[in-house]
This record gives C-alpha cells, sequence and structure tokens, in this order.
C-alpha cells in the first residue's frame, strides 16, 4: 500500500509573531516554526498502517520555501520511506485550491492508495486542502477523522461528529483522508531514525505557481481595551439603552 501525507510548516504556539511593514505576512525571520499538530497524526496513522500490514510505502510531502525541510527531515526521522518537498518562494500560495493544485500535479503519477492530510493548519485554518485534492485527484474523500481500517481493496473510516457522536464510513480505495488531532499517538524521532532520515531520498520540486483566488490583505492583532459605562436613568431608559447596545455594539440578536 503506498501512502501520501501532507505535512506544513507553521508557526509554534510560543513562537513571537512579529508582523513585515505592509501587514500582510509575518517577519518570518524571527519566527519558530514546527509541523503542524494535526498532520503529525496524519503521519502517525500511515505509519500505523504501514506497520499492520507489514508492507507499503509511506511519502511525506510538503509545500514552501527551503525551511520546510526541517519538517521534512522530521517526518523522515519518525519513519517515512522518502518525501517530496514541493518547493517554492516565500511567498508559497495560501489559497487552498492554489494549494491543493500544487500538489495534485506533483502527486498525480505516483498512484497512491490513501492520501493524509491533517484536518487543518494551525496558522490559517482553512482545512479545505484535503478534500481539494481528493476531488482534483478523483479519489474518496473523509473528513474528521478519529480511526482507520483497512479492508480489502476499502477503508473504513471513523468520522467525529458533532455532541459527542461518531459516524463509520466505508469508502472505495484511493482515498484521501483529513485526521483529526488526539486520533493516536505520535512517535518521536529516535536517533537511529534521525541518522537514517538523512539517507532518504527527498524529491525537491519546482512548480510553476499560479494565480490565487484568495489572497491576504493585512494581518494584525485585535486591540484590547477596558472600559467601563455607566448607565442612568429610570428602569425603563436603562433597559432601553441595554438593548440598543446589545443589538447595535455587542451585535446580539
Amino acid at each position: 500500500m503506498k501512502i501520501a501525507v501532507l505535512v506544513k510548516q507553521v508557526p509554534g504556539s510560543e513562537s513571537p509573531l512579529p508582523l513585515v511593514s505592509s501587514q500582510d505576512w509575518l517577519d518570518e525571520s524571527q519566527v519558530a516554526y514546527i509541523m503542524n499538530e494535526s498532520d503529525n497524526y496524519g503521519l502517525e496513522e500511515a505509519l500505523q498502517i504501514r506497520e499492520k500490514n507489514n508492507d507499503g510505502e509511506v511519502v511525506v510531502v510538503s509545500l514552501g520555501p527551503d525551511r520546510t525541510q526541517k519538517v521534512i527531515r522530521e517526518a523522515l526521522a519518525k519513519g517515512a520511506d522518502r518525501a517530496i518537498h514541493i518547493q517554492t518562494n516565500e511567498n508559497y500560495p495560501t489559497d487552498p485550491l492554489a494549494a491543493a493544485s500544487l500538489f495534485a500535479d506533483a502527486l498525480k503519477g505516483e498512484d497512491f492508495d490513501i492520501i493524509f492530510s491533517g484536518l487543518q493548519s494551525d496558522d490559517l485554518g482553512y482545512g479545505q486542502t484535503g478534500v481539494i485534492l481528493g476531488e482534483l485527484l478523483g479519489m474518496s474523500t473523509a473528513t474528521l477523522a478519529m480511526a482507520t481500517e483497512i479492508l480489502d481493496n476499502k477503508i473504513k473510516v471513523k468520522r467525529e461528529l458533532e455532541a459527542g457522536y461518531f459516524q463509520w464510513v466505508t469508502m472505495s480505495l484511493p482515498a484521501s483522508i483529513s485526521v483529526q488531532s488526539g486520533c493516536n499517538t505520535p512517535r518521536y524521532p529516535s536517533l537511529k531514525g534521525i541518522m537514517g532520515a538523512k539517507k532518504k531520498e527527498l524529491n525537491v520540486v519546482t512548480p510553476s505557481v499560479g494565480d490565487q483566488n484568495q489572497s491576504i490583505k493585512k494581518i494584525y492583532a485585535p486591540n484590547t481595551a477596558k472600559e467601563t459605562v455607566m448607565i442612568k436613568g429610570s428602569v425603563d431608559q436603562v433597559v432601553e439603552k441595554l438593548v440598543t447596545i446589545f443589538r447595535n455594539e455587542i451585535k446580539i440578536t
């Protein structure tokens, strides 16, 4: 079985997030990057499937600039067999359709049985790339996956629903599946794995980046301020003023 895992490099939760002067992106020279959390669970799910079947190949795939190879090497150290780096400049696509199109172009000749992706990225959080990629490649798709089970030429997926409910669905392969954080226990790279990762194949692909349908115009930190407003008057006047504030300022309907 041939499995691809999409991994993304994102700013760590403890990292400072300074903005460039144009306020359309981060000053990446001061940001500490890590592997996206839910992608880590997707990688572990792929490794466990390979181990249970005693056969197969796990290929990690990442889109981004040169710095992205840090998380690619981490995935290889954890047990992935080889990697594909879709190399872009610093202004790589943030539009999920554009990103999925680049993944599809790079992977269409690989004939993967399963493509795992994290449910959403910790930075932009669109949660669409895995689903769009499955559609572009003509695959079955599922999201919010909490567990998987291989059945002959099909895959059984446990999906998380609302209010604590779950749903089991059986899909034909090939399939593109977005996994939820917490679906397994990701492993740590071993010393042997870290040393072996240096010898594993890392194929760098340089695509032609097309136009994006979405773009980021401005990033900013919300301003926080405390203000106390005293409402005076009769009971009816106070109630009327509160209703006006709730409707027009706090937007409670």
